[in-house]
């Protein structure tokens, strides 16, 4: 009896190997236990979407006529890099008595091993009997652990139908628009690719909407009253809440715009009696922020250290696969198994010893404690990404490794710190009709805060000893005087890396749809955890998207794109309705046939509305891209695109490929992403 373990990538393939019977037998393309057992693995995906024209020849000239390209058929083949070690497979899952599946935990890891499981025609019986391994940590221990807890691989049969129609949605979708807009970029002068995708089209459409909210501003003055209240040897500042009689000079957030308003009211309150009308003092306590989810820590080290999503992606792997420092980093997680809550001290001595800046935060921990972060509930393929058990030098890793790591590490030991503890004060003032507030907050105990590293005094809180004394409801002071404060309203801020993600991470804040916003889950997002990185490099370097500093901004081509699109591609609520019925696919609440069957009823109806149209105003006259010099993807020199490395998409399924372009762009293509 022979079983074959078939992991998503090399290092899962040798880590598992590792805690299996010596003597190992290295072949190419799989080891050989001493049992006899065998380990194999994939190199991403093995297999890809053919080109349009393996469909029909006529799709290698791209043509609007021959729009939409709709398979009948959908259509595999092997990637060329991956030829020989597909056939390793292929031979290895003939021989085998039973197969056990190894993909990454996130449901493109199930569908990239499943792929190749059909593809490869393995036995009826053996699919039936197959099982799913699921690892979330390279390092000896936990592989062992996760080996003790192999499930049956039919449970994520939905999570595999799932992947699939996102992998063919994004395929069907991205194929046929970006063709259909490219071609009448073209008719407009345009010598470059106009690609659309679902997710990526969006993130386009959010920038440009907020670049177009900033250039159209008009500020506004507008205006805040206080009244001053001494006190014993202090004056309490508290703020006028205007009636409902001053709306008809207030704007749509409450801002007062008439400043002779106010000058009205101070010339009412001056000299007046002010009697506290309530008095409120409580003790609020705030808890430790759960562990990261990637999109969280991106966010986060994009604010503290300017690095892009991509880059912590990156040093996410290497501290994953390289260093096994950390647990698996493409999560949306942000809870642990209560499995984990028994490796508290030697995770936390393993970050004492991989980063010495954490020993006094490790020395501090309280490791009886159990934050809400411990939940086997909100648990399911993989979890928070946390430090390993195991450590390394800190001469070991690079400047941006230790920086992610302290990231992670810190965020952990939160966990083990007791909630911050505030004092918070409010008191009402009646003077002369009208109400006036004065607030404070104080931290009484830092808790886990003392971990952040820097002043509490940073987050603006008032010092309640010398703004919100302890005065009781009844206690008459005199108002000395009313203070206006002239402002001015200010335009919304460009979208950073980070706050972009945050963008993308928070569909419903974005959507038009009012009925939309009440479905949309906490999780739902523009794009996964592991492709929100991929997204925003490929927008860049299809120069849709440019850095002006830290701010991110629409190029012309980026604008003029959405400009001449339908505002349902240029909005989340698509692919917020889509990731709603995916999510419920992936649960067996959605079938596949109704999804895709829609999605191509609405591919038919775009492509028409563009056959029949114009070209665009915003398309004409556009300036042509600049070759990208890039060494992974990015504009070929004719204005088109140089074929893109990675092994997953922007989408979280596998990539689209456009085909071949018109004579106008260059011969080689870069497959378009969601």
């Amino acid at each position: 009896m022979t079983r074959l373990y078939i992991a998503e990538k090399p290092s899962l393939g040798r880590a598992i190997a590792a805690v299996l019977p010596r003597p190992h037998k290295n072949n190419n393309g799989y080891i050989e236990v001493g049992n006899g057992d065998i380990v194999t693995w994939c190199i991403g995906h093995l297999l890809e979407q053919v080109e349009p024209d393996a469909y029909d020849e006529k799709y290698k000239k791209w043509n609007l006529a021959d729009l939409p390209i709709v398979p009948e058929q959908w259509q595999l083949s092997p990637r060329k890099s991956a030829k020989q070690q597909l056939a390793v497979v292929k031979k290895l899952c003939k021989q085998a008595t039973d197969v056990v599946h190894a993909g990454d935990p996130d449901r493109e890891g199930q569908l990239l091993v499943d792929e190749v499981i059909d593809y490869v025609k393995l036995a009826q019986s053996k699919k039936a009997s197959m099982q799913r391994l699921l690892i979330s940590d390279l390092n000896p221990a936990a592989v062992k652990r996760a080996l003790g807890q192999l499930r049956s691989n039919r449970d994520f049969i939905p999570l595999s139908v799932s992947a699939l129609a996102r992998s063919r949605a994004d395929w069907l979708y991205g194929m046929n628009m970006t063709r259909a807009y490219t071609l009448l970029g073209q008719k407009g002068g345009y010598r470059g690719v106009l690609s659309v995708g679902r997710v990526q089209t969006p993130v386009l459409g959010l920038v440009t909407r907020r670049d177009d909210e900033i250039a159209n501003f008009v500020p506004k003055p507008f205006y805040e009253l206080f009244a001053l209240i001494p006190y014993q040897d202090m004056v309490i500042r508290a703020k006028w809440q205007p009636s409902e009689a001053c709306q008809p000079w207030q704007d749509d957030d409450g801002r007062i715009l008439n400043r002779k308003l106010c000058e009205n009211v101070v010339s009412r309150i001056k000299g007046q009696p002010a009697e506290v009308s309530a008095a409120e003092r409580k003790e609020t306590r705030q808890a430790p922020p759960l562990p990261y989810s990637l999109s969280a820590l991106q966010i986060d080290a994009a604010k503290r250290f300017g690095m892009s999503a991509a880059d912590v992606l990156a040093t996410c792997q290497s501290l994953y696969e390289k260093h096994k420092v950390i647990t698996y980093p493409r999560s949306d997680s942000r809870y642990l198994p209560m499995d984990h809550y028994r490796q508290g001290g030697e995770v936390s001595q393993a970050i004492a010893n991989t980063e010495p800046k954490l020993a006094n935060a490790v020395s501090g921990a309280d490791l009886s404690l159990k934050s809400k972060a411990w939940n086997d509930k909100k648990v399911d393929a993989h979890h928070a990404i946390i430090p390993t058990p195991k450590a390394v030098n800190p001469a070991s890793l690079s400047a941006n490794e230790q920086k992610i790591y302290q990231q992670i590490a810190r965020q952990y030991l939160m966990q083990f710190y007791l909630a911050a503890v505030y004092s918070e004060a409010k008191l009402e003032f009646t003077i002369a009709g009208g109400l006036f507030i004065a607030r404070g907050r104080q931290l009484m105990s830092p808790g886990w805060r003392q971990l952040l590293g820097r002043d509490d005094s940073q987050d603006g809180e008032a010092d309640l000893a010398d703004k919100v004394p302890p005065l009781t409801k009844g206690t008459m002071l005199v108002c000395q005087d009313g203070e206006i404060k002239d402002k001015m309203t200010e335009p919304p801020k460009a979208f950073t890396e980070a706050t972009l993600l945050q963008a993308m991470t928070g569909i419903a804040r974005f959507v038009s749809d009012q009925s939309l916003k009440k479905i949309l889950r906490d999780t739902d997002g523009l794009g996964t955890e592991a492709t929100r990185a991929g997204i925003l490099d490929i927008l860049f370097k299809r120069q849709l998207l440019m850095r002006q500093g830290k701010s991110i901004h629409a190029t012309e081509a980026g604008r003029g794109l959405i400009y001449a699109l339908p505002d349902e591609a240029t909005y989340p609520d698509m692919t917020a309705h889509w990731e709603h019925q995916l999510q419920d696919m992936a649960e067996k609440k959605c079938a596949y046939k109704p999804f895709m069957d829609a999605l191509e009823a609405q591919v038919h109806r775009l492509m028409t509305q563009v056959q029949t149209s114009e070209v665009p105003k915003s398309l004409m006259s556009l300036t042509s891209p600049e070759p990208f010099k890039g060494k992974k993807g990015g504009y070929a020199k004719k204005g088109g695109y140089k074929k893109g490395a990675g092994a997953k998409s922007s989408s979280g399924g596998r990539k689209a490929s456009t085909g071949s372009k018109p004579k106008t762009a260059a011969k080689r293509t870069r497959k378009p992403q969601s």
